[in-house]
C-alpha cells in the first residue's frame, strides 16, 4: 500500500493545508470529527511518531497549530491524539473542542463530518490568520 500522506507531500494527493516548512505539514482531515481537525505530519515518511528523529521541532510545530487553532475558534480546550492506525505514517491528530462538541463526540473517530470544499477553504482561512 503506498502511503496517503507521502502523495500528499509530493503533491500526488490534494489536501488543505494549514502549514508547511522544510520538514513538516498540516492540513485539515478530510474525516474531520470537528471544525479545525487538523492533522500534523513529518514530510519524511516515518511510521511512528515516537521514531521521528527531531521530535522537538516537530512538537513545537504541533504546538504552534494548537496555539493557532485556540485562537481561530475560539476555545482553550484542544485535544490530542496519537493514533497511527488508520495511515502507517506518524502524525499527530489537533481538535478543538467547541462547546456544541461532546468529549464523547471527538473521542469517536468514526463519527465524522462532511463538509464542502468551500468549507475547508473557510476553515484553512480561519486557522491561517492565527499563524
Amino acid at each position: 500500500m503506498e502511503c496517503p500522506f507521502c502523495k500528499i507531500v509530493s503533491g500526488e494527493l490534494n489536501a488543505y493545508k494549514v502549514y508547511e516548512d522544510e520538514n513538516f505539514l498540516a492540513f485539515l482531515s478530510i474525516r474531520p470529527v470537528t471544525d479545525g481537525h487538523v492533522l500534523v505530519i513529518p514530510k519524511e515518511h516515518i511510521r511512528w511518531v515516537w521514531d521521528v528523529p527531531n521530535i522537538d521541532e516537530y512538537y513545537k510545530v504541533v504546538q504552534k497549530i494548537a496555539k493557532a487553532l485556540r485562537k481561530a475558534f475560539g476555545t482553550e480546550q484542544i485535544l490530542s491524539y496519537v493514533l497511527g492506525d488508520e495511515v502507517p505514517h506518524a502524525h499527530v491528530w489537533l481538535l478543538p473542542k467547541l462547546e456544541s462538541d461532546s468529549l464523547e463526540d471527538l473521542m469517536n473517530i468514526r463519527k465524522t463530518k462532511k463538509y464542502t470544499s468551500e468549507k475547508f477553504k473557510e476553515i484553512v482561512e480561519k486557522i491561517k490568520r492565527y499563524l
